[in-house]
């Protein structure tokens, strides 16, 4: 086991980070704002939200995109300002979330289907593993139209899209599972299939490297764990507090980024910096999108 040290601190609850341009770049729920961080820590706020931003990604020409959860909606960035680019509020039952965006400029976009927050409060974790409704995952085209990319998901969160842009997988956190799909070349999924069962541990963030593995952020546990193709844990860094999202980046892409907090339940994580980047150095970079 490896152990994760902090970079930086004093975050509400991190989410989507990405590595771009020689910087970290990730949101922060309840702080409404985007940020960036550099390899020694240090944050600049990027972009500020009315709403809650969450998932990120660039559209080929360089334009940001970012998730507006609790509109349903993924904004585009035009100039110094943002825009709308797609509405999702007819295939999104709860929150958007997290995003992937490919290099052809499709973005999958996961939401949380209902009110997880309430439900953990009133049946526990347990019981919500255990029993609730399913969503879609939401592909948004380049042009901003919204299509429905795959339904009966049970929370659909982190993403990655291979190099070659063939094959999206996708943490279902509510099944302890990551699931993959083909992507054909109109952009709609085929062949679903179980890529790895995890057990007890219930996916959040997700990073790919270059060997075809999965990080994956453990939203129960403090801990990113590495996962072959099929479920084996091929190496695990602990980190300090629950870990949320993951991202390999750094000079030569062996850095890896957990995003890590007290909890993500809102009556804490809006009202508590306790959010924190961690990193360690890994063997192998990072590969695909994000």
């Amino acid at each position: 086991m490896t152990q994760a040290h902090t970079l930086t601190d004093g975050l509400y609850f991190g989410e989507g980070p990405r590595w771009h341009n020689g910087r970290l770049w990730f949101s922060d729920f309840y702080d409404h704002a985007v940020k960036s961080m550099d390899t020694a820590g240090r944050v600049s706020i990027e972009h500020r939200f009315e709403d809650q931003p969450s998932g990120l990604g660039w559209l080929p020409d360089g334009r940001l995109l970012v998730v507006s959860m609790r509109a349903l909606k993924v904004l585009r960035q035009e100039g110094t300002g943002f825009v709308e680019h797609a509405d999702l509020s007819g295939l999104a039952r709860h929150m958007c979330n997290d995003m992937v965006v490919d290099g052809n400029g499709r973005a999958w976009v996961g939401n949380f289907g209902f009110d997880l927050d309430a439900e953990l409060s009133r049946r526990g974790v347990a019981s919500v593993f255990a029993e609730h409704p399913s969503t879609n995952l939401v592909r948004v085209d380049p042009d901003g139209s919204v299509h429905l990319a795959a339904r009966e998901m049970h929370f659909p969160n982190g993403t990655v899209v291979t190099p070659d842009g063939k094959t999206l997988v996708v943490g279902e956190t509510l099944a302890s599972c990551l699931t993959a799909f083909d992507i054909l070349a109109d952009g709609s999924l085929a062949n679903r299939r179980e890529w790895a069962a995890l057990g007890q541990r219930a996916p959040d963030g997700i990073c790919l490297d270059a060997d075809g593995n999965i990080w994956v952020a453990n939203a129960v546990a403090p801990e990113c764990v590495l996962i072959a193709p099929g479920g084996e844990v091929l190496q695990v860094v602990a980190t300090s507090q629950n870990c949320y999202a993951c991202m390999l980046g750094g000079d030569d892409g062996r850095d890896l980024y957990a995003v890590t907090a007290l909890t993500s339940h809102h009556d804490v994580a809006a009202v508590e910096r306790t959010g924190k980047i961690e990193t360690a150095r890994v063997k192998t970079p990072g590969a695909g999108w994000p």
